[in-house]
């Protein structure tokens, strides 16, 4: 076995992503109830007692809601940087001392088997930061909660086997929706979430030889559709020269539903 993963929840109501080795399963943010995490797990066949650990990417409530609900009841470390510990202490209840672990950004940590790299993204929060995760020559990167795609980024998450990227609004649908202006404008602002469009085109400067799959990630439930979403990001990266559906595949993902395991290969 190499890297398997899934998508556990993906969405602005809880963000939930699960990645394995032969020797690691962690879990990447909680951000629905404990209940619906252990459902989730199931879901996936995977034990939430058999867990490993937490990495958190920021304390946005949508990827913190259940995280100290499931760190207690599984006695599990968690990883975060220091200003999103210190951001996330009021939400998340009392976490023993030998269960807080910091990790900092712009580093690399061995776990067990795995290799996992933090990096800084743009977003509205204390110090979100988001991760690639590299196993016997494999690579996965998670990159969602960001306004733009830096140059920084794209290098540290280049090449990678499977992508999960966020592909959050349609910004013609966002413009003309109900949300108040300044809630528009924090999503369209640079540091605020990843358009469809902004999406495919980031996407298309990341692809490499041994990209195989991409799970649009994130997308808002008032402001896009996963058709929408698809279309768009498919489009952008067909402009671009890739060859869709022969090599490289899009899913969806969604806010109540995990994506079938993976196992990259």
């Amino acid at each position: 076995m190499t890297l398997r993963f899934s998508v556990l929840a993906s969405g602005s109501t809880g963000n939930a992503f699960y990645i394995e080795s032969e020797k690691e399963r962690l879990l990447v943010d909680a951000g629905l109830s404990g209940k619906q995490v252990d459902r989730l797990l199931g879901e996936v066949q995977v034990d939430p007692a058999s867990l490993t650990g937490i990495l958190v990417t920021h304390e946005h409530s949508d990827h913190i809601k259940g995280l100290g609900i499931v760190a207690r009841k599984y006695n599990l470390p968690i990883y975060a940087n220091e200003k999103t510990w210190k951001a996330m202490e009021g939400s998340i209840g009392k976490i023993a001392l030998d269960q807080r672990f910091e990790f900092g950004l712009e580093q690399v940590k061995t776990f067990g088997d795995m290799d996992i790299e933090s990096f800084g993204v743009s977003h509205d929060a204390a110090e979100p930061m988001f991760y690639t995760f590299h196993h016997q020559g494999k690579k996965v990167a998670l990159v969602t909660d960001l306004g733009y795609v830096s140059e920084r980024i794209k290098k540290t998450v280049e090449d990678a086997d499977a992508y999960i990227f966020e592909a959050n609004h349609d910004v013609g649908m966002l413009r003309m929706g109900r949300y108040p202006w300044n809630v528009k404008r924090r999503i369209l602002g640079d540091s605020g979430h990843v358009s469809n469009e902004d999406s495919g085109l980031a996407l298309s400067d990341v692809i490499g030889n041994r990209t195989k799959r991409i799970y649009l990630a994130h997308l808002s439930l008032d402001n896009n559709m996963k058709d929408l979403a698809r279309m768009s990001v498919s489009n952008v990266l067909q402009e671009r020269g890739f060859e869709l559906d022969k090599r490289i595949s899009i899913f969806d993902t969604d806010p109540n539903t995990p994506t079938k395991m993976y196992e990259v290969g």
